[in-house]
């Protein structure tokens, strides 16, 4: 009787921390982009749902920096010195954050690594802050975005969420 009851036990309790895993409210998402020659850029970030609340000049206030996603901070590593909106990143390890406004994003590239993100206290350890090109994506998207587009020159730096899109471009120095 006793296994009976341990080994149900045990069952439920993996069951429910399988079920709580399948269904993350903002699960790790990643994204890459190859310059070519063996240069790279990846992208760690988590990816928040809409779940029908208005985020990002709502929850998330326009006018104050954003983790840009949700739970760790975003992550940039590059192997390559960059030029991202005209201003040189070199390689390394580094945070992206977004000052949203509701017709600008700044892009925040932050030397500092391994934060959480917020309260965004990070200001003395910027390295850069690049203005992104603002459009409308096709239709409105439910899951926070960060992806890479192939450009001639290089990639472009693509964040899409509800129905903002913000865009910045990215060469290899």
């Amino acid at each position: 009787m006793q296994k009976r009851i341990a080994f149900l036990t045990g069952l439920f309790l993996t069951l429910t921390i399988f079920a709580a895993c399948q269904d993350k409210p903002s699960p790790a998402a990643s994204a890459t982009c190859d310059l070519g020659g063996g240069k790279t850029i990846k992208t760690d970030y988590s990816s928040p749902r809409l779940r029908g609340r208005k985020m990002v000049g709502g929850q998330d206030p326009y006018g104050k920096v954003w983790r840009n996603g949700a739970n760790e901070a975003t992550t940039f590593v590059t192997s390559a010195d960059l030029v991202i909106g005209g201003k040189t990143v070199p390689a390394g390890s580094y945070t992206l954050f977004v000052l949203p406004n509701p017709d600008k994003w700044t892009l925040i590239v932050n030397k500092k690594t391994g934060e959480w993100g917020i309260p965004y206290t990070y200001e003395k350890d910027e390295l850069a802050r690049i203005d992104m090109t603002m459009s409308k994506p096709p239709a409105s998207v439910e899951n926070f975005t960060i992806a890479y587009d192939k450009t001639a020159a290089g990639c472009t730096l693509r964040e899409e969420w509800d129905t903002t899109r913000a865009t910045a471009d990215i060469t290899a120095k």
